[in-house]
């Protein structure tokens, strides 16, 4: 499933939903209401550490200033919704490599979003150094999240993605009786996590009658997207069969689990592998750049 550009859109709208899941002691809620962005506590951006060919999910950078304060640190997110081997190790180089890039930071938080606590996502056995790091680390399971009581229609919405498919409905409509303005971004998240579906399954799935919504801007939005998106998914078994002849010839044949791999890579990196492949000389250049581009 992937939800990546999800969690990115929705950080980027509500910056200070990052303040209702880590809330500082005393501090009062902020406000997330659409008409009070002049307010907002967090500005958000995805920075790209290029020396590591890795892009941070989130940064959040205080209003109050870049070096951060004890009460309202920088903060680093991560959304991590698969079992990873090395994450827990490129979580440290990447933020020892923020870090770096950005002297001026004294105060840092390092956030990493989770399905759940039994994610794999490095060896039990850590460096010294790095289990200290780890254990600063905050992880936010969402199965816990959803478990909770009365939450917030937003952190209700982070919720979605690993909600049991029987609480939706009752979970979509609980976000929308106290924030109806959340309706297109409620239906973008069920379109990421049943994306064979079609709109009509996804307002039955979210519990919203169909005549109910057909007039609606997200309804419409959300048919537009079901097409581009069918349309994408032509556009990326194109790219894959081409990219998989190649390959074949570059570095020999390929396994079923390679070929599976690489037909399940989105549009924009087959095209990122197509060109890299040039450079392949064996089979193992082929591994490290599959591993190296996990999302």
């Amino acid at each position: 499933m992937k939800t990546d550009h999800w969690f990115y859109g929705l950080f980027q709208s509500a910056p200070d939903l990052i303040a209702l899941l880590l809330p500082a002691a005393g501090a009062p809620a902020p406000s997330l209401g659409p008409d009070s962005p002049g307010d907002a506590l967090y500005r958000f951006d995805a920075p790209e550490l290029k020396a590591t060919n890795h892009r941070l999910d989130g940064a959040f950078w205080p209003r109050s200033g870049d070096k951060g304060t004890p009460e309202q640190p920088v903060e680093l997110l991560e959304v991590q919704m698969h079992a990873k081997p090395g994450f827990k190790h490129r979580l440290f180089a990447q933020t020892a490599r923020f870090l770096q890039l950005h002297p001026q930071v004294l105060h840092l938080a390092v956030v990493v979003v989770v399905p759940h606590r039994r994610l794999k996502l490095g060896p039990a056995l850590l460096p010294q150094q790095l289990q200290a790091f780890v254990d600063g680390v905050i992880w936010l399971s969402l199965e816990e999240l959803g478990q909770q009581a009365d939450l917030d229609p937003w952190l209700t919405l982070l919720s979605l993605p690993v909600r049991p498919e029987a609480e939706l409905p009752a979970s979509t409509q609980q976000i929308l009786e106290r924030r109806p303005d959340l309706l297109s971004t409620v239906l973008t998240m069920l379109f990421e996590r049943f994306p064979t579906l079609s709109p009509e399954e996804i307002m039955v799935i979210a519990g919203i009658p169909t005549d109910q919504l057909l007039h609606t801007r997200a309804a419409q939005d959300l048919l537009d997207r079901g097409r581009q998106e069918g349309e994408a998914r032509g556009c990326a078994a194109e790219a894959a069969a081409f990219t998989l002849r190649l390959l074949n010839r570059r570095c020999g044949p390929l396994t079923g689990a390679t070929t599976t791999c690489i037909q399940a890579l989105p549009l924009e990196q087959l095209e990122a592998l197509a060109e890299a492949l040039l450079d392949f000389s064996a089979p193992a250049d082929l591994a490290t750049w599959l591993e190296e581009h996990k999302g």
